[in-house]
């Protein structure tokens, strides 16, 4: 049976074009290690914060250091700036955790980097940094399951359309007859499964291809005598089984609800961009920290497959994707046009010292770098970019999409959007997102004039319902 292999690449790294400069940056990053999925509570591990750390401090090297050709124009090599950098995860521990991590070591502690900076004299004369010798409290933004902020990042969350769309491959002749001969392989893992509560031996299928491999892989890493049975090859061949099934469970082309995770990916990524772009360079770096099936999503939606088969594959720990804005001159300010704009991506496969940041074509393509016309068409075409849209495409219920919906309740909704880092959903976008979010209407006349009257007290909250703050300009 073919199985498409774990993604392992081998290409060099990208080399600086002479003349060119970097002008933003937009990255996805995955976890590090963790606890298995299997068991509630599941955290990183020691060594998952320490891969996405390392991983932030590979991109502090490559795009902060005033010592690289890559590095980002204008962009503070030391001292964190609120307005240049924009990060975000969902409110999930694990996503949380590992954005932290990742802006840990992109901007360290200061007295590491620059004594003289981290430092603040009173007028008195006495001298105070910050605790930790210095360390940088860069601001992370999250958004819980119930905000629509959620969606950008994972938009499978609370979406119907999906779940129907994944189950249909479960029920396809290509995932049943893959099922039915590896049966017997499954089954064999037993011994070293036979202490997982809700498991019998029945269970052992291709049905739990992922659960299974990230039980083993787990155990692997952290217990080795749970596992001292299970060979290379068989782990190599539980992980191809959990690539084609996670693959076939987050992407069909026939079937674009498998995907719409990676479109509202599209739409985040497409508005980091954006306002890189309209505010002229002010935000130079965004992160965005989310899960595998979002990359395997990504991968299919975008045609990286068509790059390499090894798209195919589950991306490593603390992987991440890349995308650049840069021109191909040599400039000190940002250019006045954005004919002078090019997008390429990049990939690095997992945090391993060895593993490169590699440029690859997106949408089928040849070229590894694309024009900013050309980039944003191509990926507007496959993006969501507002809520309503997510809404309608996955036949949510979430409260709200009550906003769109008559036949939902709607209650009270409302999203606080704001932010300091200058950056998130357009003004066009947040518009369509937060206009129809309206107050439920109150029964008992006190409680409409006890609102009434605060509303007279206080300031309007914000109505954009976005993956950050809604200055900039529209999405193009």
């Amino acid at each position: 049976m073919a199985i498409k292999t774990s993604l392992v690449f081998l290409t060099a790294s990208v080399l600086p074009v002479l003349g060119e400069t970097i002008l933003g940056l937009t990255v996805f990053t995955r976890h590090g290690d963790r606890n298995s999925k299997h068991y509630s509570g599941y955290g990183l591990t020691n060594l998952g914060f320490q891969q996405n750390f390392q991983t932030g401090g590979l991109y502090r090297q490559i795009y902060l250091d005033s010592n690289s050709s890559k590095q980002i124009l204008g962009i503070s090599e030391d001292k964190y700036v609120p307005a240049q950098i924009w990060a975000t995860a969902p409110d999930q521990k694990v996503l949380a955790n590992t954005a932290t991590a990742f802006l840990q070591g992109l901007y360290p502690p200061l007295e590491q980097l620059d004594p003289q900076i981290a430092t603040n004299t009173l007028t008195n004369g006495t001298k105070y940094t910050n605790p930790l010798e210095g360390y940088q409290y860069v601001v992370l933004h999250t958004a819980d399951g119930e905000s629509p902020n959620t969606i950008w990042i994972k938009g499978d969350d609370g979406c119907p359309a999906v779940t129907e769309a994944s189950e249909d491959f479960e029920m396809s002749a290509e995932f049943m007859e893959r099922e039915a001969s590896t049966k017997s392989f499954y089954e064999g893992f037993w011994e070293q499964l036979s202490d997982v509560y809700d498991y019998s031996q029945s269970k052992l299928s291709y049905a739990r291809a992922y659960d299974i491999f990230d039980l083993i892989n787990v155990a692997q890493i952290h217990n080795s005598s749970a596992t001292e049975n299970v060979t290379a090859e068989e782990l190599f061949q539980l992980r191809t089984l959990a690539d084609s099934a996670e693959f076939g469970l987050n992407f069909n082309a026939s079937q674009p609800a498998r995907s719409i995770h990676a479109q509202t990916l599209a739409g985040a990524i497409l508005n980091q961009l954006n306002q890189t772009v309209t505010g002229k360079g002010k935000l130079k770096f965004s992160l965005l920290a989310g899960s595998y099936d979002t990359f395997l999503a990504f991968f299919g939606l975008t045609e990286l497959t068509s790059a390499s088969p090894n798209f195919f594959g589950l991306p490593d720990y603390a992987s991440t994707m890349a995308f650049e804005i840069l021109t191909d001159k040599d400039v000190t300010e940002f250019p006045s046009s954005v004919d002078d704009l090019k997008v390429r991506f990049l990939f690095r496969n997992g945090s391993d010292a060895g593993s490169p940041l590699t440029p690859f074509p997106l949408f089928g393509q040849q070229e590894v770098t694309l024009s900013w016309t050309e980039f944003t068409a191509q990926l507007s075409e496959r993006a969501i970019t507002t809520v309503e849209k997510w809404c309608g495409m996955c036949k949510s219920t979430e409260s709200f999409c009550a906003a769109y919906d008559p036949t939902l309740s709607s209650g009270s909704i409302g999203v606080n959007s704001s932010n300091s880092g200058g950056s998130g959903m357009s003004n066009a976008v947040a518009g369509v997102i937060g206009a129809m979010v309206t107050l439920a209407v109150v029964a008992l006349a006190g409680l409409v004039f006890y609102l009434f009257s605060r509303k007279r007290r206080t300031a309007p909250p914000s109505s954009g319902a976005s993956i950050g703050s809604a200055e900039k300009g529209s999405l193009h």
